[in-house]
């Protein structure tokens, strides 16, 4: 049984909850291994077309890692549990559509999180962060690479030299999110965007993601054959067929994931 953990299922949505609302759902040991082994759960769940993940409460999407880990341990000890299953990897290699629902403090290691999703929502009330600085280290769950590579090494430079937070209205100027919503309607319009990705085939689903990533991991002539690649392999899926034929008979497709 998950100590930190919950999951909702609604439809072809699953939503992930981090229930630490007393440590500002802070990331320690045990909920990063229950995250993961949720994540594997939903991967293989056919019934799951995607999943929403989010912070219990109303103060905190993930207000970091769990500082109280940190006392005492020693660089070996620290290298040796980054190098373990890592659950930023998880989340940005996990297959399905993954969007984030963020509600208020969205720092350190959450917002290393939130950039592993696909998608961030996020309520007004939300405020996002690279701190690590404040305690005398660095991002350590691929904020400094994955905040560049969304927003730029100028403005990524500033969040974490200073640590300072930004609220949610600027993570959206400058592209760290996709939409803000006023906080009481977040759970609403999250749902409505994962529906409308959830009634999607989930092969070509599938191979977006894949696509989309690779654009910012390859040169550009590598990330064209990739997304040819992938754009072909559409064609051997039955949802493909379908997809062509409801177009052509001015009808809703029904997709089954083949």
């Amino acid at each position: 049984m998950a100590e930190n953990i919950l999951i909702e299922r609604i439809d072809r949505i699953a939503i992930i909850t981090i229930n630490r609302p007393e440590k500002l759902n802070a990331l320690n040991i045990r909920t990063r291994a229950e995250l993961a082994q949720a994540l594997d759960e939903l991967r293989d769940d056919s019934e799951i077309r995607v999943v929403i993940l989010t912070g219990a409460g109303e103060k905190a999407f993930v207000a970091g890692a769990d500082i109280s880990e940190f006392e005492g341990r020693t660089a070996i000890e620290q290298r040796a549990v980054m190098r373990s299953r890592n659950i930023f990897t998880t989340a940005e290699e996990f297959p399905k559509p993954l969007i984030a629902m963020i509600n208020g403090f969205c720092l350190g290691g959450g917002n290393e999180l939130a950039m592993c999703c696909d998608l961030r929502i996020a309520g007004e009330n939300a405020r996002f962060g690279q701190p690590e600085i404040n305690l005398g280290i660095i991002p350590g769950g691929g904020g400094t690479q994955r905040l560049t590579r969304l927003i730029g090494e100028g403005r990524s430079m500033q969040m974490i030299l200073t640590g300072e937070m930004i609220d949610a209205r600027e993570a959206w100027r400058i592209g760290l999110v996709n939409e803000v919503h006023p906080t009481a309607e977040l759970r609403e319009k999250t749902l409505a965007i994962a529906s409308r990705v959830a009634s999607r085939s989930p092969v070509a689903l599938a191979m977006a993601k894949a696509a989309v990533k690779g654009a910012s991991r390859n040169t550009l002539r590598a990330g064209l054959d990739l997304e040819i690649d992938l754009f072909s392999l559409c064609f051997s899926s039955e949802d493909k067929d379908e997809g062509v034929r409801a177009f052509l008979e001015k009808r809703q497709p029904d997709f089954k994931g083949r």
